[in-house]
């Protein structure tokens, strides 16, 4: 049987590398530099998103028809109360405009009554039920 020896210079240039590599590696420290306007868009998002879950909230709709005057209507709408959130549903062949996310059917009819004032054809609706 024939045992095989290492080359000496074999083993030197493996030894070379490996400390090689961990002398010369990177630091894991990351900087990230980022825009602040993303941090807000993200904001934005994540309310959006929160407001999507429309099964279990109240909303009030103080618009039915085409889709121009809702547009009016919300931008209206959100001047007045800024504190509201609205939206614009398509319901064929009408657009619909929804304000308000109310956990509670009471929160609701508190603002339904303030709306009402200004928009006499407000609905209190519970969408999908």
């Amino acid at each position: 049987m024939r045992i095989l020896r290492t080359c000496p210079y074999l083993t030197l240039l493996v030894l070379a590398l490996v400390t090689g590599i961990k002398s010369y590696s990177q630091t894991a420290k990351i900087n990230i530099i980022q825009d602040p306007k993303f941090e807000m868009l993200l904001n934005e998002k994540r309310k959006i998103n929160s407001s999507i879950t429309v099964n279990d909230r109240y909303k009030v709709q103080i618009f039915y028809g085409t889709n121009e005057e809702a547009k009016k209507t919300l931008s209206t709408f959100k001047k007045e109360y800024k504190n509201l959130d609205g939206t614009i549903i398509y319901s064929n062949p009408n657009f619909k405009v929804w304000v308000g996310t109310f956990k509670t059917r009471i929160e609701a009819e508190k603002q339904y009554k303030e709306i009402v004032k200004k928009y006499p054809t407000a609905l209190l609706i519970r969408p999908n039920k």
